[in-house]
């Protein structure tokens, strides 16, 4: 089974705000059996344009992180999420050769 990852860039208005949807994410993360891979650690842009904060999950396969995205765990994290950031976020399946 080939993995699957969300590939988030963020840039946050309001820290403190956006510590709680890091609060509420976590039971939709759990739930789905995501691991963080990165982490908004330091970056370094050497091509094209980023956003401040990249954060990287991991997921068995690509429908559980559909699944994880989509439930309702995870959309009302969300709604505490968008008024306070700008988020671009890719769900993408992982390479298996």
């Amino acid at each position: 089974m080939t993995r699957a990852y969300w590939v988030a860039q963020v840039d946050v208005s309001d820290p403190v705000a956006y510590e709680r949807y890091r609060t509420a994410n976590a039971e939709a993360f759990r739930k789905y059996g995501a691991r963080f891979i990165v982490r908004g650690g330091t970056q370094e842009l050497r091509e094209g344009v980023a956003r401040a904060r990249t954060v990287v999950i991991e997921f068995a396969d690509l429908a559980t992180a559909r699944a994880c995205y989509d439930s309702p765990e995870y959309q009302a994290a969300k709604a505490l999420r968008d008024p306070v950031s700008q988020a671009n976020v890719v769900i993408v399946e992982g390479y298996a050769p």
